[in-house]
């Protein structure tokens, strides 16, 4: 069976448990996943799902896409996904994978494309100290150093100012707060990656 799902981000809010704690949460808009096209070793050499998530006007779909979808007897979807699995038996295209296959109490791991935050310097981008800000110091805020003076060359890997952000980020080990079926919601504890509207993958992480 699979044990991942596409989800939306809503936003954050938060909610009262048993105890009558405050929990912030995560409102993900998860699912349904449609599912488009079944993989299976005989044929691509490997197992598993593709899933198509979000509303998309049938005019922004180009003709390979479009074609796809029409040879699944499928509504087009914005995102297209593969899901590996052991067994693709219990699927046909056209099945809908919704947000119950998950249970509150349960641990998942949420990967998400991060918020862009432009071109940064390193005191932003790497936490870097700064120089002084008295005693006549005219760099406060540029790095200082590359490290590097016998080799004559700047070492690849070395922190610098550059592009922030946009990067695919995985956060483990989320617990599950709520499952609200009837509008394909899940409230996952914490913050998870990306800005509101951003598409995200919940997998469930098997217990150790």
């Amino acid at each position: 069976m699979v044990d991942t799902i596409l989800g939306r981000k809503i936003g954050m809010t938060q909610v009262f448990d048993d105890r009558g704690q405050v929990i912030p949460v995560s409102v993900i808009e998860a699912g349904p996943c449609i599912v488009t096209q079944l993989k299976s070793v005989e044929t691509d050499g490997y197992n598993a799902v593709q899933v198509g998530f979000g509303e998309v006007k049938s005019r922004l779909v180009n003709r390979p896409k479009s074609g796809h979808f029409s040879k699944a007897g499928v509504t087009p979807t914005k995102h297209l996904r593969e899901l590996r699995t052991d067994d693709t038996a219990d699927y046909k295209l056209g099945d809908a994978i919704t947000c119950d296959i998950f249970k509150p109490g349960m641990r998942v791991k949420v990967s998400g494309k991060s918020k862009g935050k432009g071109f940064q310097g390193v005191v932003k981008r790497f936490h870097f100290h700064g120089g002084d800000m008295t005693h006549g110091s005219m760099i406060h805020r540029k790095p200082q150093s590359s490290g590097a003076t016998d080799a004559a060359r700047t070492f690849k890997g070395t922190r610098k100012p550059g592009h922030m952000g946009s990067e695919n980020v995985s956060v483990r080990g989320l617990r599950i707060v709520r499952v609200v079926p009837e509008q394909n919601l899940i409230l996952i504890e914490g913050a998870v990656p990306g800005s509101e509207g951003g598409l995200l993958t919940i997998q469930r992480m098997q217990p150790r």
